[in-house]
């Protein structure tokens, strides 16, 4: 009976790990196709940050909002109201034609993978104790899967059929997910109060250090969202080029991540994290730095490209690690929502700025920026870790 139940939710688990790994195909599909989005329709650097920005803004207000539902026992509802919003998001991308068309359907998107991701990881958070940091670890491997996959899918989709059949395959594939999570249930916490946990959260110092470390991860994922593609187009590289560069940084992130995890929980998530975020500030630095050597020779970019992504590989499950630790098993689902929110809104912040920035003070500019706010924050993270 127990072998029964055991694999019972090992086939659960699998099918909330590959729900996770679609969401991400369409993330990045989007990601890749954003230039081809600006030369279709004519719209500026800061017009395609702003529907970058639309998502992580709506999906910070989904998870504030409504991560704490799934430690009250309504994951299962909140996945099922997730994927239906992603599933007409989707649809209406095909058809979006108007810079508010992309802003309202892409947040759509956004409030909808909000609303999924706190309840898989309180899934995953209470039935992998005490391996949480495998775990999570093996989740940030198919996340990372479905973001390798996104851009090779849309730039075939985009040769062949135009880029708006992406987001066709997007609302397929995730209908063709619906039969399988439907009657997933997540367990609720009977411990968890009604209301205060997310600011009983956060006047935690562990909490506090972890979401500092998150939001180091957050600034490169914002610069990424709003001008990677367009940085790339800039260049003078294809949108075939484009979509490599993205597979290029996903694939040491699925083979590393759970290891990565698993040296977290073992090492601690702010050490494993730090080495991490550090390799990802000196990448940053030298995109910037050497777009002259780029623009001679593209290729080279794939070096600091591979690097980063290694760094992330280290970097991503060591925050979850660290708010997970941080939050105990009853409030794993709000705590993971904070820090998804909070990440989020500095997602939709910085993918706004970025495009801003792009176009004032270059890529040395905004890296730079970047990187300076992320070794102030490290900083900060070491030092509440102290205390």
């Amino acid at each position: 009976m127990i072998k029964i139940l055991r694999n019972h939710k090992t086939r659960e688990l699998l099918s909330l790990y590959w729900l996770s790994a679609v969401l991400n195909i369409g993330f990045s599909a989007i990601l890749a196709l954003t230039a081809e989005i600006r030369n279709a329709f004519k719209f500026s650097s800061t017009e395609i940050g702003l529907i970058g920005a639309a998502a992580f803004a709506a999906a910070f207000l989904s998870q504030i909002l409504l991560s704490k539902l799934a430690d009250q026992g309504h994951g299962q509802r909140m996945i099922r109201i997730g994927i239906i919003l992603s599933i007409l998001s989707s649809i209406w991308m095909v058809f979006a034609t108007t810079i508010e068309g992309w802003i309202i359907s892409r947040a759509a998107l956004g409030f909808g993978s909000g609303m999924i991701m706190p309840a898989i990881r309180r899934f995953v958070i209470i039935n992998h104790h005490p391996e949480t940091g495998r775990a999570l670890g093996v989740l940030t491997a198919y996340e990372t899967g479905g973001f390798l996959l996104g851009p090779v899918l849309a730039t075939i989709l985009n040769w062949a059929f135009g880029f708006n059949s992406s987001f066709l395959m997007l609302a397929v594939l995730m209908t063709i997910f619906v039969p399988m999570i439907w009657r997933i249930e997540i367990l609720g916490s009977r411990n968890i109060p009604k209301t205060g946990v997310m600011s009983d959260l956060l006047k935690k110092p562990e909490m506090q250090s972890a979401i500092a470390m998150g939001i180091c991860f957050w600034i490169t994922v914002g610069i990424f969202e709003g001008i990677w593609s367009i940085f790339l187009d800039d260049l003078g590289a294809s949108q075939a080029f484009i979509g490599l560069t993205l597979t290029v940084f996903g694939i040491p992130i699925i083979f590393i991540a759970p290891i990565a995890g698993e040296l977290a929980e073992k090492k601690g998530p702010l050490l494993v994290g730090t080495n991490g975020i550090v390799a990802a500030m000196i990448c940053m630095i030298i995109y910037g730095c050497l777009t002259d050597l780029f623009l001679k020779n593209l290729w080279l970019i794939c070096v600091p490209l591979a690097i980063h992504s290694i760094a992330d590989a280290y970097t991503m499950p060591s925050t979850r690690v660290a708010i997970a630790k941080a939050s105990g098993e009853d409030a794993a689902a709000t705590g993971q929502g904070l820090f998804g929110a909070i990440g989020s809104a500095v997602a939709a912040a910085t993918a706004g700025m970025s495009g801003i920035i792009y176009q004032i003070w270059g890529a040395l500019g905004l890296m730079s920026l970047g990187v300076t706010i992320m070794a102030g924050l490290m900083l900060f993270a070491w030092y509440k870790r102290q205390d």
